[in-house]
């Protein structure tokens, strides 16, 4: 089997909104001097295998529930351009599964050796994920197809992937966090917006109940604005309670980008939103790493 079909399934791109997540739980931790080396690895392995674990059910998922049609405007998947056979691909989802539970049982291992309780909570999170991941378009009711993956997005990449891995360095919650973890899920949500607003017409073709197609693309345009102009405002709030230094309003220098990207989704046709999903991902991870920065150059000005 060739490789290439394969890296087309994992969709790389949407890999900067599993790092954002990731870095910006591990960048706080860094600002409570409590960032370590190989619980970052082992938190980004865990997260990036989610990604492609989700984004190779994601693939499976649409074409069996028929998403995947012709009349789709998005980028044709692997197993719908039949370069991916639906065994092939259920057999990589079972692998991705497992290579996912294993690096985090690893992680949990590093992070908390033989501490029970906090091995049952974060054991219980990791399983959810996978199922989560795996559920989202696959299965007998996916609940993507439900309208609830903004929900779940919000949980997974916000959430969950914040707070959860800066707890894995700190272990110890503020609830100022839920400020930054706010952003990162907000602007994933933005992301899977899109998703949904480019596919809006052949997810109403193939019963795929997502916001814009339920409220209609100007719904969904303002939707896009207020989940990302929200997004800042979380940002900022943070800054604001935890304020030291003007660096820590670094991240503001990213929000040209957001306004470029929110100008597209209000202007462009739906089938040509594609590169804006690209766009706000890179613009997010830009927005964790300048955030982090900002935090961290606080820090020396003290």
């Amino acid at each position: 089997m060739p490789l290439k079909p394969w890296i087309k399934a994992f969709r790389l791109r949407t890999l900067p909104l599993a790092l954002s997540c990731v870095g910006m739980g591990a960048l706080l931790a860094y600002v409570q001097n409590a960032f370590r080396w190989d619980l970052f690895a082992l938190c980004l392995v865990t997260t990036v295998l989610l990604q492609i674990l989700s984004n190779l059910a994601n693939d499976y998922g649409d074409f069996i529930h028929g998403a995947d049609h012709a009349l789709r405007t998005g980028p044709r998947r692997a197993v719908q351009s039949g370069l991916i056979s639906p065994v092939q691909m259920r057999n990589m989802i079972v692998a991705c599964t497992a290579l996912s539970f294993l690096s985090g049982v690893t992680l949990l291992w590093v992070a908390f050796e033989r501490d029970l309780l906090h091995w049952l909570v974060f054991l219980s999170l990791g399983m959810l994920s996978i199922v989560a991941a795996i559920t989202y378009t696959a299965g007998r009711r996916p609940y993507g197809y439900a309208g609830l993956g903004d929900i779940s997005v919000l949980f997974f990449f916000g959430f969950t992937g914040v707070i959860g891995s800066n707890y894995l360095f700190t272990r110890s919650f503020q609830p100022d966090m839920v400020w930054p973890a706010l952003s990162c899920g907000l602007l994933a949500v933005g992301v899977l917006n899109i998703n949904n607003l480019r596919d809006r017409q052949s997810d109403a073709l193939a019963g795929k109940k997502s916001l814009p197609v339920r409220f209609g693309r100007k719904a969904g345009n303002v939707y896009h604005a207020i989940v990302v102009t929200a997004a800042i405002m979380a940002a900022a709030i943070y800054v604001v309670k935890q304020y030291q230094h003007p660096a820590q309003w670094l991240f503001l220098l990213v929000t040209p980008l957001f306004f470029r990207n929110l100008r597209a989704v209000f202007t462009k046709p739906e089938a040509e939103l594609d590169p804006w999903l690209r766009q706000l991902a890179v613009s997010t991870l830009l927005f964790v790493l300048l955030f982090g920065a900002g935090q961290i150059w606080s820090l020396g000005a003290d």
